[in-house]
């Protein structure tokens, strides 16, 4: 399914809030925040010159965020990002002065973290990277997982030692859960979807995912005419969309928000003309995107900037992830898990249908930026559906074209 945003708010400029939590400032302090963290290292920014001939275009370039952190997901630069905001304000309330992400690590910052508890609902990536900031400062950590969040992610999360509360459900009854009994206990819900009356925490969650825009501007030799980005709650498809709209203003690219066909929760918001849950269903494969209910930030932001929406099937997605790691001519393979690649689906579904191809303007020339959300965060899944493991994968990887 394709659409194009008919919307009222349609190319009005953002609203002052996502400006600011969006803008060129705020994401400078989020690149200052990561000279603070031991692991951190830029992510690639992979030229794949052999699929944008086979599809038509004039290049495809692919920042992938399989490596980020050590959490192998985009997802930890927001919720650990969020976690460590919200401690050094906390301190700075108690201390009665500004504390600097400089003094991340010493005492009294750990002596505020340790009397406070973080909580969110996760699919898997967020709550890794919740888990990771409540570690690295000291705060105590309760993730709520559903029913669909395999045992692997599951105990990928707990290694950072989090509290974690499984959920009957999917993961908007986990989202609910999670803000019930954090409100009960006290604890400080940081979750990188929003609704009524709690925007703040979200919008720093989106901050944090305005590095990779910036890391990926600066290494690409020319500013993309399009982005295809996956959504789920629409966190990451807005904070791209956003902070494109401010950096580029009038001449910022086409931007196009790809759901999965059975979760697609923006794509009939977008329909829809407001906020809309759509009804749950068969599970997808595409778990880190399996969201029936958009991100009320999100849908504000991408209202006004997002340019087309569409959905992929789940042997849309499948397909890219072998494409992948098998790719074309000298181009090199990447790990993408199940919810990774699904912004290259959205390409190549886009190519392939002649209506949608003049409708988005593509061509020989045009520049196509994309972004692997997640490796393999379920090694044993993506071995399942690849063939390969994913260190087998990665070794091919490098024999491939870089940069």
């Amino acid at each position: 399914m394709f659409l194009l945003n008919s919307n009222s708010d349609y190319r009005r400029p953002l609203d002052p809030r996502d400006a600011e939590i969006l803008g060129l400032e705020a994401a400078a302090a989020v690149e200052r925040h990561l000279a603070f963290r031991e692991n951190h290292a830029e992510t690639p920014l992979l030229a794949l010159p052999g699929l944008a001939a086979e599809l038509g275009v004039g290049s495809i370039h692919m920042k992938d965020e399989g490596h980020r952190l050590g959490l192998g997901s985009f997802k930890a630069l927001g919720g650990a990002y969020a976690v460590i905001r919200l401690v050094l304000d906390e301190a700075t309330n108690r201390l009665g002065r500004a504390i600097d992400i400089s003094e991340l690590h010493s005492s009294h910052v750990r002596n505020t973290a340790e009397t406070m508890t973080v909580a969110c609902a996760t699919d898997g990536n967020h709550g890794r990277s919740v888990a990771q900031g409540a570690q690295l400062v000291g705060a105590r950590a309760a993730i709520f997982v559903h029913s669909g969040v395999s045992d692997e992610r599951v105990a990928a999360i707990a290694r950072f030692g989090a509290e974690m509360i499984r959920v009957d459900g999917t993961y908007d009854d986990s989202v609910r859960q999670a803000a019930r009994i954090a409100e009960e206990k006290g604890w400080t819900i940081v979750s990188d979807t929003s609704w009524p009356g709690y925007e703040r925490i979200p919008g720093l969650v989106m901050q944090g995912y305005t590095a990779l825009v910036r890391e990926a501007l600066r290494a690409m030799p020319q500013q993309p005419t399009h982005v295809f980005v996956q959504a789920g709650v629409g966190g990451i498809a807005a904070a791209v969309a956003g902070h494109m709209a401010i950096a580029f203003g009038d001449r910022r690219p086409t931007f196009i928000v790809v759901d999965p066909a059975r979760a697609a929760c923006l794509f009939e918001t977008a329909r829809a003309g407001h906020p809309v849950t759509v009804a749950h269903g068969e599970p997808t494969v595409m778990a880190m995107l399996e969201c029936y209910e958009p991100s009320l930030i999100a849908w504000r932001i991408l209202s006004r900037v997002a340019d087309a929406f569409m959905t992929v099937d789940e042997d849309n997605a499948i397909s890219v992830m072998r494409r992948l790691a098998d790719p074309a001519g000298n181009d090199p393979a990447i790990v993408a898990g199940e919810s990774g690649g699904v912004g290259l689906a959205g390409l190549i579904s886009a190519v392939g249908n002649p209506e949608i191809k003049k409708a988005l303007s593509l061509h020989g020339q045009s520049r196509i930026f994309l972004v692997n959300t997640e490796g393999a965060t379920d090694p044993g899944k993506y071995r399942e559906i690849v063939g390969l493991s994913p260190a087998a994968v990665a070794a091919k990887a490098r024999t491939g074209a870089s940069q």
